[in-house]
């Protein structure tokens, strides 16, 4: 294998901003899959940007293979989330007596899971929030605010997040879909990754003779 250690915390030597989420996550509601990396700042890691991610409330944030994530990116979850059916002051949070007021899970509008696809790129400060999925090969601009799902191959940005523009034809996309080439072991890929980043499709449907 010519490629980084998939099992090192920071795969550049002398680079502990760049780290592969996988090996430096501590949290079980957190699941990311191999070579996703988070470009930091400050020292910063991964889980600093994952806010209000409560374990009590029970969703994950699942993430997989090949993603770039960039600086200053923000994961919302679920915990942030007030009642909404009255007013949204959390009064329980301030004791006294208010504490009797704290809601159930029902009372709260959980929106499950938030999941991120494989070779999916997020620009910096972008900001995705709770339960949306991000389809694989999705493209989120810098400073976009995601707030609902977004397509396997779209580009979207803005606030809130709208499609830009698809990156290939309906036809490519479901082929893509198909190869699904990041599944396949790394000394596969490493064999194809000329065709990877190039968008090959000729050479890309080779891949699936290794299935």
């Amino acid at each position: 294998m010519t490629g980084p250690n998939p099992n090192a915390k920071y795969p550049l030597p002398g680079n502990t901003n760049v780290q592969f989420i996988k090996n430096t996550i501590t949290k079980a509601n957190i699941i990311a899959g191999e070579y996703s990396y988070y470009d930091a700042l400050n020292g910063e890691s991964f889980e600093d940007q994952v806010l209000y991610h409560y374990e009590v409330i029970g969703t994950k944030l699942i993430i997989g293979k090949f993603c770039s994530i960039a600086p200053e990116t923000r994961f919302m979850m679920d915990g942030g989330n007030h009642r909404m059916d009255g007013s949204t002051f959390p009064f329980n949070i301030f004791g006294h007596g208010w504490e009797k007021h704290t809601p159930t899970l029902e009372q709260l509008p959980i929106k499950g899971d938030t999941i991120v696809g494989n070779d999916v790129w997020i620009g910096r400060r972008a900001t995705i929030m709770p339960g949306v999925y991000i389809g694989d090969g999705a493209i989120i601009s810098a400073e976009a605010v995601v707030v609902k799902d977004v397509e396997p191959y779209t580009i979207v940005g803005g606030n809130p997040a709208r499609e830009i523009r698809k990156r290939f034809s309906p036809e490519v996309i479901e082929e893509l879909l198909d190869i699904k080439w990041w599944d396949f072991d790394i000394k596969v890929i490493e064999q194809y990754i000329d065709a990877i980043v190039s968008g090959d499709m000729v050479k890309l449907r080779k891949i699936k003779q290794h299935s």
